[in-house]
Parts: C-alpha cells; sequence; structure tokens
C-alpha cells in the first residue's frame, strides 16, 4: 500500500513541475524583451558563417521547447537563408522542438492523466479514438494558426496519440512555414524585422490564402473532432 502511495506522489510532483515550468516560462517570455534578444540572436547567427545554419536549428528548437515565441525567428530564416534552405531549416528545428516537447508531455504528465481517466470509460473512448485518427488531428491542426502551436506540442503529449502520427501530421506546417519564411525574406536584411513586411500587396495575398486554408481547416477539425468524439461516446454507452 505505501509504494503506490509515493509513485501517486511522485506523478503529482512531475505534473506540477511541468504545469509551474509551463507557466514560469510564459511569464517570463511576458516580462523580457524576447523581440529584442532573438533579434540579437539571429544576428549573432549570422555572424557564424557556416555554422549558422546549425546554430540557428539548435536556437529555434530550443524556443520551441521554452514557450517563446517563433515567428520572428521563422521570419529570420528567410532573412538569414532565403525562402529554400530558410523553409527547411525552420522545418527541421521545428520538428526537433515539437518532438521534445511532445516527449517531455508524454513521459511527464501521460502516467498521471491515465490514471485519472481509468476509472471513466467515456473519456478513455474520446482519449482511444482520438489515437486511432491521430495523423489527421495533428495534420489539420497544424494547417490552423487558431491552435497554438507550443502549448499544442505538449498537450497532444498527453493523449494517446501515436509518434509516428504526430509527426507525419507535420507536414501540415509546410504552408505556414513557407509563407512566413517567405515575408522575412522580403526585408533583405535582419534590422527590417521589427518592421511591418505584410505591407507589399505580394505578402498580403500570401497572407491571405494562408488565413482562408487556416481557417478551413479550423473548421474541418472542430467537426472532425467533435464527431469521432460524440461517435466514441456512443460507443462507451452502449
Amino acid at each position: 500500500m505505501q509504494k503506490p502511495a509515493k509513485q501517486r506522489s511522485r506523478s503529482r510532483f512531475k505534473w506540477v513541475a511541468l504545469a509551474a515550468g509551463i507557466a514560469g516560462l510564459v511569464i517570463l517570455s511576458r516580462m523580457v524583451d524576447v523581440q529584442s534578444w532573438l533579434q540579437s540572436t539571429l544576428t549573432w547567427v549570422n555572424d557564424l558563417g557556416a555554422w549558422g545554419a546549425i546554430a540557428f536549428m539548435l536556437i529555434y528548437s530550443l524556443a520551441t521547447v521554452l514557450f517563446l515565441p517563433g515567428s520572428l525567428l521563422t521570419l529570420g530564416g528567410g532573412a538569414l537563408f532565403g525562402v529554400v534552405l530558410g523553409s527547411i531549416y525552420v522545418f527541421i528545428a521545428a520538428v526537433i522542438g515539437a518532438t521534445l516537447s511532445f516527449l517531455i508531455g508524454r513521459y511527464a504528465a501521460r502516467d498521471w492523466v491515465a490514471r485519472q481517466i481509468a476509472g471513466n470509460s467515456k473519456f478513455q473512448a474520446v482519449d482511444r479514438a482520438i489515437a486511432q485518427q491521430g495523423f489527421k488531428i495533428v495534420f489539420l491542426t497544424r494547417l490552423s494558426p487558431i491552435f497554438p502551436f507550443n502549448l499544442l506540442n505538449y498537450g497532444l503529449g498527453i493523449t494517446q496519440v501515436s509518434l509516428k502520427d504526430y509527426v507525419l501530421g507535420f507536414l501540415g506546417m509546410i504552408p505556414g512555414t513557407i509563407m512566413y519564411v517567405y515575408i522575412g525574406s522580403l526585408a533583405g536584411n535582419l534590422a527590417m524585422l521589427g518592421m511591418d513586411q505584410t505591407a507589399s500587396p505580394e505578402a498580403q495575398q500570401i497572407q491571405w490564402i494562408t488565413r482562408i486554408v487556416g481557417f478551413i481547416a479550423t473548421v474541418i477539425v472542430t467537426v472532425y473532432v467533435t464527431r469521432i468524439a460524440q461517435k466514441a461516446l456512443e460507443e462507451s454507452v452502449s
């Protein structure tokens, strides 16, 4: 009897520590001038020459884990490396950082979540249904800008979505990544990143196309998740 109690206490501590760590990072990002710091970091990366790409991907991955906003880094990828290489570097770095966040969420909190829903057949059914349709759900949420990228990485970790479906779902990131990298490439230099690169008609057109695609994806994923959840609940009740 004593051992399970210790395990429960250890699990609660991991859950509380994870939540406190995430909350602390969010608060810290609000207090610190993150934009200026990231812009200085991009300037440092630019001075590294051939090693700049590796440094950029490492910094981007770490920023994803630490809940730092990635939009400026994505724009910086376009300004530093151009559209093609910038998109490749940003995509690789985002996948690495998001996968690390997913694994942290899974191994730090998944056991606790599983125990909480152990006696609730309805929640178990919904969790299984989400796991069965994992790729579609992750893909659609990555297409939509409504779902917060950094928070979603940790959130999906506490579901039964497989790591394979989670990683494959990153294909939905490609349109948005290319759009932001392209807008960053319009800046011409890092000093211009703090200004509005969306003023050009070409950039505005691309933004509107991406927003429309994101809106459609948001509607689809909302309806889709609602349907599979309802179906899972009906099967559980029956």
